[in-house]
């Protein structure tokens, strides 16, 4: 079994990103399972086109996306994603969409197939502030949940994938009223996350 977890560049003037730092320091397996980290760019376009890529070259049996959400306290477990993408800024390619379909003639939503609420219960249960979002925004986080689940829904693989966002790290929010969470929580979160989602496999 492997486990495609991913996690983005920084973006928005930021040096860091929560997601990617949590990601990249990841065990090379978990009970046993092989993890393949991959970071992704903060970019529509790019998402597009090199995510579909990245599932046909590692083909996992899980897909599990991260993305840093300012403003969030918890862990969140992303419901759904839908089919626009639309932003007040810039992405890092300068791309600006503005109810824009991430691919024409496809579905509205798609709904993550990870075990979401078994995830946010085994958080709660480590003291792990956590919970489900029903929305993903418009941003690129939620382009690539969308462009993970359609790859995967039209080409009829096996593979579970789903969308985490994780708040700021402390050194992020030193001069402005953020909420945050240590980076050993957030990689301690991710971990469980992947232990829940091969449950089913």
């Amino acid at each position: 079994m492997r486990v495609l977890i991913t996690g983005f560049e920084p973006f928005g003037g930021e040096k860091i990103n929560p997601s990617w730092e949590a990601v990249k320091d990841l065990p090379e397996k978990i009970d046993g399972v092989k993890i393949l980290k991959k970071e992704l760019p903060v970019s529509f376009k790019g998402i597009k086109e090199k995510l579909p890529q990245i599932l046909n070259k590692t083909m996992p049996d899980i897909v599990i996306l991260t993305g840093q959400a300012a403003g969030r306290a918890n862990i969140t477990i992303e419901r759904v994603a839908i089919n626009i993408m639309e932003s007040k800024k810039e992405d890092n390619d300068g791309y600006k969409p503005e109810d824009e379909p991430i691919f024409k003639e496809a579905p509205a939503a798609y709904f993550s197939t990870l075990p979401i609420k078994r995830i946010v219960k085994s958080l709660r249960n480590n003291k792990i502030p956590a919970a489900i979002s029903n929305s993903a925004g418009t941003y690129v986080c939620n382009t690539a949940m969308y462009v993970a689940l359609h790859h995967i829904a039209i080409n009829n693989l096996n593979i579970k994938a789903g969308f985490i966002h994780v708040p700021y790290i402390p050194e992020q929010v030193l001069e402005k009223p953020q909420p945050s969470m240590s980076l050993e929580m957030i990689r301690k979160a991710l971990e469980i996350t992947i232990k829940e989602s091969i449950k089913d496999q």
